[in-house]
Formats: structure tokens, C-alpha cells, sequence
């Protein structure tokens, strides 16, 4: 078999998922410029008029606050991403069946898997997605032939034909 990372389309899902992490990364440091420049520009004028803009020192907060959010998560996700294509060049693609068990649990039916075996069981997931639009992305492929790879222990990356990104996982806890 060859590693997933082989694949044109596991490729090019790396390089937009990759590249989605390095326009939040870039957006929040922009944020974060713009707000000192804000900032500079306000105290200067505030020096000039005597008195203070209004609402100038909510936006550089909001500015400040927003950039380091968004440049935090874009820093985590290219470190994800980095993370899966390290994974992805030592595993290959797993074929199966995805079905939907909850809002964001899905489970993973291998090739070969048999429902009626008891002691065979799908892989079950959690979707680590935090935007509705993915989830809703991966739940539209209940039923669907997807493509999945364990990335770390208890991690697994999904992906479809026609699909544009990849998609992470963890494994889910078993109900008590």
C-alpha cells in the first residue's frame, strides 16, 4: 500500500488546509499591527485635540484580542497540519463507510467490516471541527465512501472524493 500522503488529492487537502492555517496566522498578526498602529495614531491625535477618541481604545482591545486569537488558532492548525503530514507519509488510506451517530460523532466502517460480527465494531470519532460548516461538511457524507488514516493515538484525519480539506477526529469515549 502506499502512504496517504502519496495521494494527489491527500496532497492538495494538505496544501488548502495548510494554507487556511496561514491566512488565520496572518490575519491575526495583521490584527495585531493594526492595532498598535491604531493605538499610536489615536494617542497622537488625542495628544493634538486635547481630549481622547471615542471608542478608539475598544477597537485596538477588540483588535488585539481578536489578532491573537485568530493568529493562535492559525498557529495550531499549521502545526496540525504538520502533524498529519508527517503521519500521512507513514500510513496508507483506509477505505470504508461513514455514518452519522450525533452531532459530531461519526463512526467509520472499514473495508471487510461486518455489522453482524459482534466482535467486530466501526471505529467511532469525534469531530474536532469547531466551525458548524464543517461539521456540517462531514455529516452530509452519512452513508458515503470516505477515506481515513489514524494520524496519533486516538487520532484519525477523514477525507472523500470531491472534498477539498481534511478533516480531524479523536477517537470517542465509549457511552457508560
Amino acid at each position: 500500500m502506499h502512504p496517504a500522503a502519496d495521494d494527489p488529492h491527500t496532497r492538495t487537502a494538505l496544501e488548502g488546509y495548510r494554507a487556511g492555517a496561514v491566512r488565520w496566522l496572518a490575519g491575526g498578526v495583521i490584527a495585531v499591527v493594526l492595532a498598535v498602529l491604531l493605538g499610536a495614531v489615536a494617542v497622537s491625535l488625542a495628544e493634538d485635540r486635547g481630549r481622547p477618541l471615542p471608542l478608539a481604545g475598544m477597537v485596538v482591545v477588540v483588535l488585539v484580542v481578536g489578532g491573537v486569537v485568530a493568529a493562535a488558532a492559525g498557529l495550531g492548525a499549521l502545526l496540525r497540519a504538520l502533524r498529519w503530514h508527517r503521519a500521512l507519509t507513514a500510513v496508507p488510506w483506509q477505505r470504508g463507510l461513514l455514518r452519522i451517530a450525533g452531532p459530531v460523532i461519526v463512526a467509520f466502517e472499514p473495508e471487510g467490516y461486518d455489522e453482524w460480527d459482534p466482535d467486530d465494531e466501526p471505529v467511532r470519532l469525534r469531530l474536532v471541527s469547531t466551525s458548524v460548516w464543517r461539521t456540517r461538511q462531514v455529516q452530509e457524507l452519512d452513508g458515503g465512501e470516505v477515506r481515513a488514516a489514524p494520524v496519533g493515538p486516538g487520532r484519525w484525519v477523514l477525507t472523500a472524493e470531491g472534498l477539498p480539506t481534511l478533516y480531524g477526529a479523536r477517537a470517542a469515549r465509549r457511552p457508560r
